[in-house]
């Protein structure tokens, strides 16, 4: 496939477990990969086959380090990478976080992509190694959310601080009967009723029935389990980026 760099723009969504990318050539993704922090050198090869973008934006709240790497492996290409950061206003989305500066940036980029597919309400949820449920209004307007520990995490907890659990993924059931059925159908259930809760409160704030949006590793098996319809958008955070590098504060 021969791809022109004139609208290339490689996002970049370096997380806490893993960094995500995918290349967009001005209509949609074209490659994506990934590489967890454990094996950081494979971003460098999968990259060295890629096009020359014409801008590269990077989402990170892995830290210093990881920053500092990602300078070096995109520093193949002459263009100075955009380094994303939370703001006030940007792309049609306002931030009434107290200190705008303060709100993660991958939290940020997903509201921003969630507003390129609704212009609804909606409630957006992010679930990876914590998982985020955002209320954005109608008009645009982030107007608060919540952070919650994703699905691994509070499996891992148990296991960690509770004698005789262990982190052994179960199956979900309503009623579980099994301890690694109680643990993992728990863990569903919690996640879950954080998503109700935000729709309730947006509800109560006068907001309407919200779109629910989800993304994230396990937001899929998050959405399973709602009980009501759910856009689910594998790169929520990479979309915000695309549309970050468009419009930039």
């Amino acid at each position: 496939m021969k791809f022109s760099n004139k609208a290339m723009i490689l996002a970049v969504d370096a997380g806490n477990s893993r960094v995500k990318w995918a290349l967009h050539d001005g209509r949609a993704f074209v490659r994506d990969g990934w590489a967890p922090h454990a094996d950081f050198d494979a971003l460098d090869s999968q990259w060295s086959t890629l096009p020359p973008p014409s801008s590269i934006v990077i989402a990170n709240v892995a830290g210093d380090e990881t920053g500092r790497r990602l300078r070096k492996f995109s520093g193949r290409w002459t263009i100075a990478p955009m380094w994303a950061a939370s703001a006030r206003t940007q792309a049609g989305v306002t931030s009434l976080y107290d200190e705008p500066s303060q709100l993660g940036v991958d939290r940020w980029a997903a509201l921003i992509g969630a507003r390129g597919f609704s212009s609804e309400a909606c409630v957006v949820v992010n679930a990876g190694t914590a998982m985020t449920v955002d209320a954005l209004t109608r008009k645009g307007e982030f107007i608060g959310g919540i952070i919650v520990p994703g699905f691994d995490l509070m499996h891992e907890a148990l296991a960690a601080n509770t004698a005789r659990l262990s982190a052994e993924r179960g199956d979900f059931a309503p009623f579980p009967r099994a301890t690694r059925d109680a643990i993992t159908s728990g863990a569903i259930q919690a996640l879950c009723g954080a998503v109700e809760r935000m729709r309730d409160a947006m509800q109560a704030a006068g907001h309407g029935e919200p779109s629910l949006i989800f993304s994230g590793g396990t937001g899929e098996l998050v959405a399973r389990h709602i009980g009501r319809p759910v856009r689910i958008v594998d790169k929520l955070v990479l979309e915000g980026l695309v549309r970050m590098a468009r419009e930039p504060q």
